[in-house]
């Protein structure tokens, strides 16, 4: 005869296996749904173009005064960096490291623009920003202008900047240390990290210098 209390927890475990069975499921009927339909249908089934610019419109205005759009965003391969002047390690190292990487691609053949947005405009004139990228490259887009506008387009582009108070009345920057990377279009590519191998981030630039 069967014991009354361990029927309830054989079902348990019943329902408990089925429900282990359903998820797997699921999870493989996903996969499947991934590989069959592509990348692209899926962003599209769920409102997302892949062929769309990333971010959003701005007016802001580069190193010589002049306006700039995201416009110049498009038309060539860009790495697309945003900082500020100010920064002790972080930016001065990645836009070195970027110029060195434009100079090693167009002696290759290769195309790739640099654009660096100042997230500090208060400071970030458009004087000292042609001073700042002129010691670097003279092909490098940086881009300023009235705060509101920044942080519009900080805010389109998804990136985080952050005022940080020091001593007195001074102040350094948080933000996003990453820099995207965009291709022809304006269409984002994928990203290279702060401090990344050499050998990876050369290798995506030569991707989207290609794309």
């Amino acid at each position: 005869m069967a014991d009354p209390a361990r029927t309830p927890r054989r079902r348990r475990a019943v329902a408990l296996r089925y429900g282990l069975w359903f998820l797997v499921a699921a999870v493989l009927a996903l996969t499947i749904l991934v590989f069959a339909l592509g990348r692209k249908e899926i962003e599209g089934a769920m409102g997302v173009s892949a062929s769309a610019p990333y971010g959003s419109p701005f007016q802001l205005v580069n190193q010589s005064g002049a306006p700039a759009t995201e416009a110049v965003l498009r038309g060539r391969p860009t790495a697309l960096f945003f900082g500020f002047t100010h920064c002790p390690d972080v930016c001065p190292t990645t836009l070195f490291e970027l110029a060195g990487y434009q100079k090693a691609l167009k002696a290759e053949g290769r195309d790739l623009g640099i654009v660096f947005v100042s997230v500090d405009p208060e400071r970030d004139t458009p004087d000292i920003l042609r001073t700042y990228v002129g010691a670097l490259s003279d092909d490098v887009t940086a881009l300023t202008g009235d705060p509101a506008k920044v942080e519009a387009m900080l805010k389109g582009f998804g990136i985080y900047a952050k005022k940080v108070l020091q001593d007195g009345a001074d102040y350094t920057m948080d933000h996003t240390a990453s820099v995207l990377l965009l291709d022809r279009a304006g269409v984002f590519q994928g990203t290279i990290a702060y401090g990344e191998d050499p050998a990876a981030a050369k290798a995506k630039l030569e991707r989207l210098s290609a794309s």
